[in-house]
């Protein structure tokens, strides 16, 4: 493991709100010659799970239903922290990151669907969210849910 990540750990408690507050986040599939393939998404992190919405079809859906196996990264850049001195190899920033493994599926069960979705509403767009979702939206929109295998957090400052 490398020093900033033994030494600038993100504790469970900053990686959940990481996640709760972040607008977006990279999903990484795997394309079917095995390289990988990133997609920058909107997200819930909701029961321990990252869970996205979409079109139901794309590449990254053919990608997740050829192998589950999925990355997932946010990052949240405050500052760059400049060196006294002007040397520009001494710049760092402060920052927090969480990068997760884990395994993608697509939710068919129709009332989990809409809770989830419903969360998504509640994250994005709050004045909007009290509205009834129509079933048809519901029942045409795909639902990926990201179980966490390994889950890690840094920050510097």
């Amino acid at each position: 493991m490398q020093y900033r990540m033994k030494t600038h750990q993100l504790s469970e408690e900053k990686i959940r709100q990481l996640l709760e507050r972040s607008q977006t986040g990279s999903l990484a599939t795997l394309n079917s010659d095995g390289t990988p393939y990133v997609t920058p998404i909107h997200f819930v992190y909701y029961k321990n799970a990252i869970f996205a919405h979409g079109l139901p079809k794309g590449k990254k859906l053919d990608n997740i239903a050829r192998d589950s196996r999925i990355g997932f990264s946010v990052y949240e850049m405050d500052k760059l922290l400049l060196d006294p001195d002007g040397n520009p190899c001494d710049t760092n920033t402060k920052y927090e990151s969480v990068i997760i493994s884990g395994t993608a599926r697509l939710v068919d069960d129709i009332n989990e669907k809409g809770n989830i979705l419903k969360k998504i509403a509640e994250k994005y767009t709050p004045h909007s969210a009290s509205k009834e979702l129509p079933v048809n939206m519901v029942k045409g929109t795909a639902v990926i849910q990201i179980d966490i295998t390994e889950i890690t957090g840094k920050y510097y400052s």
